[in-house]
């Protein structure tokens, strides 16, 4: 099933066998509650196309518990680079500024709930809200810009601000044979942890099985507006993937994609530059 809060999110981790984050509902069809899980190591932990581990290996997994009527929540959760990791970019003012965006601490955790069905033949629909937590984030610049910069907000004692983050979507997934396409918004609404400002995301995935084969295609386009977006403030992003992935025994899946993010200022060496990325998944 495409159209889920764990596509939306494993989407731009990695195209293809990524759809870890969307564990499989392999599941007694009589039972009430359904449960499912996932764990996966990818080569880079990709959100929205920007680099979350300062390019190294991160490790990922969740469980999900699914009704009959098709209300579910879920966890799931990613190592993230856990270092002050300083980049230089241009401010408002065009002066170079240092920013440390690797702040969040070393551990990504989402907790999401919603509903998920098919309305009529064919068509899938997903709705609910999904909270990103840092449970030990230590720094605000990679939120709010560094302190006293013109143009940014300047704030005394910051890292009393919070870092988590609520956020609402909705999909629309339709099957054709062996293609899928989900058309999907993400909105994340003006709070303290986006600096006072809001987020939108827009984007879509199809997800193409190559039949008599345990080989499947994926590509992801996604576009941000709003403060998620990779620069600091009100910034503008284009990501996109493109991969494969084979399921090699049971839930087991091997994947590698592509994956870019277009946007306003210099590319960042395991920030914003394109990647390949790999994955090893296992879904049950």
């Amino acid at each position: 099933m495409l159209t889920s809060v764990r596509s939306l999110m494993a989407a731009t981790v990695l195209a293809g066998a990524v759809f870890a984050a969307t564990p499989a509902m392999a599941q007694e069809e009589d039972s009430f509650v359904s449960v499912s899980g996932n764990v996966a190591i990818v080569s880079d932990y990709r959100f929205r196309g920007v680099g979350l581990s300062d390019g190294d290996f991160a490790v990922q997994g969740g469980i999900d518990f699914t009704t009959a009527p098709g209300f579910y929540v879920g966890v799931w959760g990613s190592s993230l680079a856990n270092s002050n990791n300083v980049i230089t970019l241009e401010d408002s003012a065009g002066d170079l500024v240092d920013y440390d965006y690797g702040s969040f601490g070393g551990t990504e955790l989402n907790i999401y709930g919603g509903w998920s069905g098919e309305v009529t033949p064919g068509l899938t629909v997903d709705v609910g809200a999904l909270y990103y937590i840092y449970p030990n984030a230590t720094n605000r610049d990679a939120v709010w810009g560094p302190i006293g910069v013109t143009g940014y907000p300047t704030f005394d004692g910051y890292t009393d601000y919070d870092t988590d983050v609520i956020e609402f979507y909705g999909s629309l997934g339709v099957e054709v044979g062996p293609a899928g396409l989900t058309l999907g918004i993400a909105y994340a609404p003006k709070q303290d942890s986006l600096g006072g400002d809001d987020n939108l995301y827009l984007y879509g995935d199809v997800e193409v099985g190559i039949p008599g084969t345990p080989l499947s295609l994926t590509g992801h386009l996604g576009y941000t507006d709003g403060a998620l977006g990779v620069t600091t403030l009100d910034a503008k992003a284009w990501d996109y993937s493109i991969g494969a992935s084979v399921t090699v025994l049971g839930g087991l899946s091997l994947g590698v994609a592509y994956v870019g993010v277009e946007h306003d200022g210099p590319e960042i060496s395991g920030f914003s530059d394109d990647k390949v990325v790999g994955t090893l998944s296992y879904s049950f």
